[in-house]
């Protein structure tokens, strides 16, 4: 590549990273003082960068070296901030979908595309794949090379279409590799149970979308005439549906008080609150269960009710999810996905940033085997989840029924 050409694009590189950078560093502190501070950490990447150039032990592709750059410093913020490239974005908005799945739903964590939950019965669960799994590639893609945004575009196709996995697996000293056939979504209704003679209704919805959330409303109005008296809801492995529609199931058993949250650096905060006329069953005793695949929406719910004091919760801390994204277009047809606001629980805690943690812990039958310092460990030399056991006892769920049987409806 001739010199001027290099310059050129090292020029466009630092320009590039400033602008992200700029735009992403402004909370708290004057413009000036935030292009004073961007501008010395563009010096440091400026000079990183030439080092690289004229240093390396071969010559780099620079526009790979910048894409990296930039993809790492999205990431830095969080799981669902992701930079794509012009090719990417190209594809991304080409990408006509075909609402083939199979069955994950997906965050990055360690760097690599990992499974926040598995839908029942679908392809990923009869390959068994479980929470917490990591996905070192999809197709052939290593995924810490693949922005969320891109890795959540691949594992959607057409009905039938194949996708191939590598899969680090639990105890296993190398992935493993598993073809999953996509298929059309199919989510089981609300799940309905009675224990303790019918005097508690369990209820497990798979999606918190507007036609499980309609379920729920409907189960919860039935109450009465089935002489349930307490509520059991299970909002294990809940990770997908609509930040609307889990504030309005909230309200399902609030009739006051603030049920969530949401703010960022230019989102004016909103603060959404209980309307008495919503509230279906205000009083009945209620235990919610959560696991680390609780995330978003099902982190919501569970959030609202412990801080307002309606509901115990019993299991793991959750995921941690749950911010609104918008897509910047940059000149070179490149694309920022950025997060720009996120949702607060009642009490204040950014459910991103902290999950939710319950009041009675119960480990859940898999061990993820993830060590304390989780972060410094890389999935190839850190022990993975272990597998579902054969035999199913769910301590989780005992512990909630035994909570439930020593209330007083």
């Amino acid at each position: 590549m001739p010199k001027l050409s290099k310059i050129l694009l090292l020029a466009a590189s630092v320009v590039l990273v400033l602008t992200v950078f700029l735009g992403a560093n402004s909370s708290g502190v004057s413009a000036s003082e935030q292009q004073d501070g961007a501008y010395r950490q563009i010096n440091v990447y400026s000079e990183v960068l030439r080092h690289i150039q004229t240093d390396y032990v071969v010559e780099p592709n620079i526009p790979d070296v910048t894409n990296g750059a930039l993809r790492g410093l999205l990431e830095s913020l969080d799981a669902d901030s992701s930079y794509l490239s012009p090719s990417d974005y190209k594809a991304y908005k080409a990408d006509k979908g075909g609402n083939g799945q199979v069955g994950i739903n997906v965050s990055k964590r360690y760097g690599y595309a990992t499974v926040v939950s598995v839908v029942p019965g679908s392809p990923a669960d009869k390959a068994d794949l479980n929470d917490g799994d990591i996905l070192e590639a999809i197709d052939g893609r290593d995924t810490r090379d693949i922005s969320l945004a891109m890795i959540r575009m691949l594992l959607t196709g057409q009905p039938g279409s194949e996708l191939s996995v590598s899969v680090i697996r639990p105890r296993r000293a190398t992935p493993e590799k598993v073809t999953l056939t996509r298929v059309a979504p199919s989510l089981p209704p609300v799940s309905e149970t009675m224990y303790e003679n019918s005097s508690i209704l369990y209820l497990k919805p798979g999606v918190l979308d507007h036609e499980h959330v309609q379920q729920v409303e409907s189960k919860l109005k039935g109450m009465q005439r089935a002489g349930n008296k307490k509520i059991l809801l299970d909002l294990r492995d809940v990770a997908a549906g609509d930040m609307g529609e889990a504030t309005r199931m909230a309200n399902f058993f609030l009739k006051s008080g603030t049920i969530a949250m949401l703010e960022g650096q230019k989102v004016a905060k909103q603060t959404f609150t209980a309307e008495p006329s919503k509230a279906i069953n205000a009083t009945a005793p209620v235990v919610v269960l959560v696991n680390r695949g609780t995330a978003g929406p099902g982190e919501l719910v569970a959030a609202a009710l412990m801080d307002n004091h309606r509901a115990e919760l019993v299991g793991e801390k959750t995921f941690g999810e749950g911010a609104l994204q918008k897509t910047f277009e940059l000149q070179d047809g490149a694309a920022l996905i950025l997060s720009v606001a996120k949702y607060e629980s009642p009490s204040g805690k950014k459910l991103q940033d902290e999950g939710v943690t319950p009041e009675v812990l119960v480990a859940s039958n898999v061990d993820d085997g993830v060590p304390d310092d989780e972060d410094s460990a890389t999935p190839s030399a850190r022990p993975a989840p272990a597998q579902k056991p054969s035999v199913s006892v769910d301590d989780q769920l005992n512990k909630a029924l035994d909570l439930l049987k020593s209330k007083t409806a």
